[in-house]
């Protein structure tokens, strides 16, 4: 074995006993150290991934060197190392974009404690990506769960409480969901392993035994991880949670912790119940009629906000409805669309927080488009974040979002059936989507009036929040504009799947 196959696994524990140090050291050392661990992270997801690109397939590390149940079994190819690799850079960024904020919503005593949650809630989603395991991918969505809602609370404001708890408790109803979903296929299986249940449910499927409850298994997946990363009609708690919470938690929130979610069912789709038998009873066509429904809604409910924090949020939930119709095309394409689209996301929605973040502080801490006017002019550089921020998720050419757009397009030329709804919704949801975010685009850039809160401009030497929205423009315009390499990847990696 070579010593860069170590690195996943060294990556997971390494993230969670930051979290166990953070807890006794002081704010900035708690914050230099998160820092300097996920750069560190980063450093070996890179060569995990050129070690995968190289080698040109997967591998099979055992935690310990111990075959399971003994050893815990993680599965690295080219797609587990590229959505490592990506969510390293955004949740760096992320964190730097909104450096200032933590330490300024969050009390002084509890700064320390906010960066525990964000290396445990690093480490768990290192661990969903890698994982090869149900059992443990149930234990890691847990912690997952309490390390977001920790971020959520601990920021210094009366309203985080209502919106953590509502979290928690729809949180709490798709992990169960999907811990039934658990019970029941290791029941007629005997197995917690992917690659060990996939052998019994490939032979389950091909005699015909057991077809009803693989079609529970299917929707109970689908269902609890759908609740989890959000999708329409299971949304109400997210506009709150994000909302409420400060710059770099809904950045993190929206970007990774929904996609690591939607990334767990992909996998269980491919390496638990295998894509054929997926698509072979129709639960995609379930998911991609959900999808337009969310791409529609979502867009719809932030036309209606007058709160810049709750329109980026329910953009949110029109992009994640992206992915679900992408996955519910049924096609490799489409599924080739949706993970792109996770990563077009993942580099977006934390650039437009952070940004909201950068006009708040400059218009005396409101979220309100009614004090927001003139934002972007007093900081010029959160201006031109958002703007390229909102012309990626509008779908303008040049950006991440326009090739995530015209992959979902070309994916529903190959089904007949589904060609007419995919083209329609993603045309309204375009049209939606630049009726939210150009006029928002004009408040920021009106002029001020009199009545406007205006109490600072922003630090021009405030290295972190220029390094973050520089690196978020950058990654922007490279997945826009050098897409291939990536498109490239994710077909192997699904491939690896396979």
């Amino acid at each position: 074995m070579e010593f860069v196959q170590n690195f996943p696994f060294f990556s997971i524990i390494l993230a969670m006993f930051s979290g166990v140090l953070c807890a006794v050291l002081k704010p900035k050392a708690a914050r230099n150290l998160v820092l300097s661990v996920i750069t560190v992270i980063g450093g070996m997801s890179f060569a995990v991934l050129g070690y995968t690109l190289k080698a040109g397939e997967y591998y099979v590390y055992w935690m310990g060197h111990f075959p399971a149940p003994f050893g815990n079994e993680i599965r690295i190819g080219v797609l587990e190392a590229l959505m490592a690799s990506a969510f390293c850079v955004v949740i760096l960024l992320s964190l730097l974009g909104g450096m200032k904020h933590i330490f300024h919503d969050v009390e002084d005593t509890k700064v320390n404690h906010y960066f525990l949650m964000i290396s445990l809630l690093f480490s768990s989603m290192l661990a969903l990506i890698y994982t090869n395991d149900l059992f443990t991918a149930y234990v890691f969505v847990e912690i997952n769960t309490l390390a977001s809602c920790a971020i959520v609370m601990l920021r210094k404001a009366k309203e985080t409480l209502v919106a953590t708890t509502r979290y928690l408790i729809m949180s709490l109803l798709g992990s169960g969901l999907f811990l039934i979903g658990i019970c029941i296929l290791y029941d007629i299986t005997g197995h917690l392993l992917m690659s060990n249940i996939k052998e019994s449910v490939a032979v389950l499927a091909s005699t015909g035994e057991y077809a009803f409850p693989l079609e529970i298994i299917i929707c109970l997946f689908s269902i609890g991880l759908a609740i989890k990363s959000a999708l329409y009609p299971f949304h109400s708690w997210l506009p709150d949670a994000h909302g409420t919470s400060t710059s770099a938690s809904s950045a993190i929130l929206s970007g990774l912790v929904l996609k690591a979610y939607i990334i767990l069912l992909i996998k269980i789709f491919y390496r638990v119940i295998g894509i054929d038998v997926v698509y072979a009873s129709k639960a995609v066509n379930v998911l991609f009629v959900m999808g337009l429904l969310a791409m529609l809604m979502g867009s719809l409910k932030s036309l209606k906000e007058k709160d810049l924090k709750r329109m980026i949020a329910y953009s949110s939930v029109a992009q994640i409805g992206y992915i679900y119709m992408g996955i519910g095309i049924g096609s490799e394409v489409g599924m080739i669309a949706a993970c792109f689209h996770i990563l077009a996301h993942a580099v977006t929605k934390p650039m437009l927080f952070c940004s909201a973040g950068g006009f708040m502080e400059v218009s005396g801490g409101s979220k309100k488009f009614v004090d927001l006017k003139g934002a972007a002019r007093r900081n010029m550089l959160a201006g031109i974040a958002f703007v390229i921020g909102s012309l990626s998720m509008i779908g303008i050419p040049l950006t991440a979002g326009f090739v995530s757009k015209m992959y979902f397009a070309t994916a529903s030329i190959g089904m007949p059936e589904k060609v007419i709804p995919t083209l329609v919704v993603l045309s309204i949801s375009t049209v939606l989507n630049a009726l939210y975010y150009v006029p928002a685009i004009i408040v920021l850039f009106s002029k001020t009036d009199n009545n406007n809160k205006i109490v600072a401009v922003p630090d021009k030497k405030d290295i972190a929040f220029i390094i973050s929205m520089v690196g978020f423009i950058i990654l922007n315009f490279v997945l826009g504009i050098c897409s291939d390499p990536f498109l490239t990847m994710i077909r192997q990696g699904l491939e690896m799947f396979g």
